[in-house]
C-alpha cells in the first residue's frame, strides 16, 4: 500500500512569485504559434534526415573520420555508467572519440542541483543491473571534491585513446573513494582547466548534461540513448563488426502474465509534458494488463510550478521526445502547447472527471489534442472536442470550466511528488507493495520499463 502523506502545510498549486516570466507561463497567441513552428522544425523527420545527409556529405568531402565528442562529468552517476561501455563502443565502431571533462551545468538547465545529484545516484543504481552494468553499492551521493580534483588532474594528462581505455577503472576508483589509485598515477595536468574547457565546449554546442555524446548535430544521453547513436552509425556503415545487438539494450515494458492486484502504482503526469504525452497511454495499458491498483495524479507543468528551463533545453526535449515516440511506436506532433490558461481550464474539469470515472480518458484525449493533433486548447471549440472524445458531456463540462476545486487536488499531488518523493520532473511513478518492499519512486517516460520489471520481480517473489 502507498505510504500516507504526513499532515503538513501544502504549498499553493502555483507559486506566488514564479521565477519564470509571465510571457512563458501564459504565452499569448503569437508566442504559442512561434513555439509550434519551432517545434515542427525540431521534430521533423524530413529535416532530420536532410541534416544527416548534409553532415555526412560534408564529412566525406573533407575526408574526415566520424568524430564523436563525449562529455564526462566526474560526479555524475550517469557518466559512471557510460564510462563502463566507452571503450567497447570505441572498439566496435570506426569512429574517433574525443572525450571532454566537464562541471555540472546547474542554473536554469539543471535546477535543484543537490536534489538532482541525489536522484541521479539512486536512479543509476536502480538501472545498472538491467543494463549489465554496476554502481558501487556504498558510494556517496557524490565523490569528494579532493578526489575529483585528483581524478581530473590524472585524466586531463591522458591522450583521448588512453582516456577511453582507463575511464571505467578511474571512475570506479573515484566513486569507491580509492585515493591510492590516483596517488600512484605519475602523469598529471591541470584538471580544473580541462573541466572549464570541456564545459565551455558543451555550452558552445548548446547542451547542458554530462554522460552525453555529440555527433554531427545530434545529442545522445548516456546508456539510455546510446542505441540511437549505434543505429545511426550502422546506417552509415561505420560499424567494424557485423553485429545485430546493441551495447546497451533498453528492456521492454512487459508485465505479461503478472497479477499485480496486491500492489499500487501512483502516476504523476502533466498536460504540458511532451514525455507524458507519449507514455500516458502505455502506462494505462500496462496497469490494465496487470490489474495493479492505480492512482492517476496529474500535476501542473514544471514551468507553472516555478521550475526554470531554457530554450536550448526545450529544443532538446522536443527532439528527444520525437525519437522516443518513434521507438515506442506512438505519434508525436504536430504540437500546440497547452501551458498556462488551457491547462488551468482543462484541470478545472478533473474533479468532475474523477467522479465520472473518466479522468484517464480525459487526460489521454487532452494530451493527444495538444501533442499529436495540433489542437489549440485555448480555443473553446477545441477543448470541447477533447472533452467529448473522452466520453464527457460538454453541456455539463462548460458549466464547470474555471471551477477552482481542482487546485486543492493538484496541489496535493504535487506535494506528494515533490516533498514526499523528492521528484519534480514528469511523468513520475511510485510503486508500492508488498509491505516488506521499499516503494520504487522514479521519473521519466524511459523508466516505465523499470516499473514493469519491478512489478514482475515483486510478483514473482510473492508467488515463490
Amino acid at each position: 500500500m502507498a505510504k500516507p502523506t504526513k499532515t503538513t502545510e501544502i504549498a499553493p498549486v502555483e507559486p506566488v512569485n514564479n521565477p519564470n516570466p509571465k510571457l512563458i507561463v501564459d504565452p499569448p497567441f503569437w508566442l504559442r504559434y512561434l513555439i509550434h513552428k519551432k517545434a515542427e522544425k525540431v521534430i521533423s523527420p524530413a529535416r532530420r534526415a536532410a541534416a544527416r545527409q548534409n553532415a555526412e556529405a560534408a564529412r566525406q568531402s573533407a575526408g574526415d573520420p566520424h568524430v564523436i565528442e563525449y562529455f564526462h562529468q566526474l560526479d555524475d552517476p550517469y557518466s559512471h555508467l557510460t564510462a563502463q561501455i566507452l571503450a567497447r563502443f570505441a572498439a566496435r565502431y570506426d569512429v574517433v572519440v574525443k572525450p571532454h571533462l566537464i562541471h555540472a551545468t546547474g542554473g536554469k538547465n539543471q535546477p535543484r542541483l543537490a536534489e538532482l545529484a541525489a536522484w541521479a545516484r539512486k536512479d543509476a543504481q536502480l538501472i545498472a543491473p538491467y543494463y549489465g552494468l554496476s554502481f558501487p553499492e556504498n558510494a556517496p551521493r557524490t565523490p569528494s571534491e579532493a578526489l575529483q580534483e585528483q581524478a581530473a588532474n590524472f585524466l586531463a594528462a591522458l591522450s583521448p585513446e588512453a582516456f577511453i581505455e582507463i575511464i571505467a577503472e578511474a571512475s570506479t576508483a573515484l566513486w569507491q573513494g580509492d585515493a591510492a589509485f590516483f596517488a600512484k598515477q605519475k602523469e598529471t595536468a591541470n584538471g580544473a582547466a580541462a573541466r572549464a574547457a570541456g564545459s565551455a565546449r558543451l555550452q558552445e554546442l548548446a547542451h547542458y548534461s554530462g554522460a552525453t555524446f555529440y555527433y554531427a548535430g545530434e545529442w545522445y544521453w548516456g546508456v539510455d540513448r546510446l542505441f540511437y547513436l549505434e543505429a545511426r552509425l550502422r546506417d552509415l556503415s561505420a560499424n567494424k563488426q557485423a553485429v545485430s545487438d546493441y551495447l546497451v539494450t533498453r528492456p521492454e515494458i512487459d508485465t505479461g502474465g503478472v497479477d499485480a492486484s496486491a500492489f499500487t502504482l501512483d502516476f504523476y503526469p502533466s498536460l504540458n509534458s511532451p514525455y507524458s504525452s507519449i507514455i500516458f497511454d502505455k502506462t494505462i495499458e500496462m496497469k490494465n494488463a496487470c490489474h495493479i491498483g492505480f492512482n492517476h495524479k496529474p500535476v501542473l507543468p514544471m514551468i507553472m510550478r516555478g521550475v526554470t528551463a531554457t530554450q536550448a533545453k526545450g529544443s532538446y526535449i522536443f527532439f528527444d521526445t520525437k525519437r522516443e515516440a518513434e521507438s515506442l511506436g506512438v505519434p508525436f506532433g504536430p504540437i500546440q502547447t497547452p501551458i498556462g490558461e488551457p491547462t488551468r481550464t482543462a484541470y478545472s474539469l478533473l474533479p468532475w472527471a474523477f467522479e465520472m470515472g473518466k479522468d484517464e480518458a480525459l487526460m489521454s484525449s487532452l494530451l493527444h489534442a495538444a501533442w499529436h493533433e495540433n489542437l489549440p486548447l485555448h480555443k473553446k471549440a477545441k477543448m470541447r472536442k477533447a472533452v467529448e472524445r473522452a466520453g464527457l458531456d460538454w453541456s455539463q463540462a462548460s458549466k464547470l470550466l474555471g471551477n477552482p476545486d481542482w487546485k486543492k487536488l493538484v496541489a496535493q499531488h504535487q506535494h506528494e511528488m515533490v516533498e514526499g518523493m523528492g521528484l519534480w520532473g514528469v511523468p513520475s511513478y511510485r510503486l508500492s507493495g508488498p509491505d516488506n518492499e521499499e516503494d520504487l519512486m522514479v521519473w521519466g517516460q524511459d523508466r516505465l520499463w523499470l516499473v514493469a520489471a519491478e512489478i514482475k520481480r515483486r510478483a514473482g517473489a510473492i508467488s515463490e
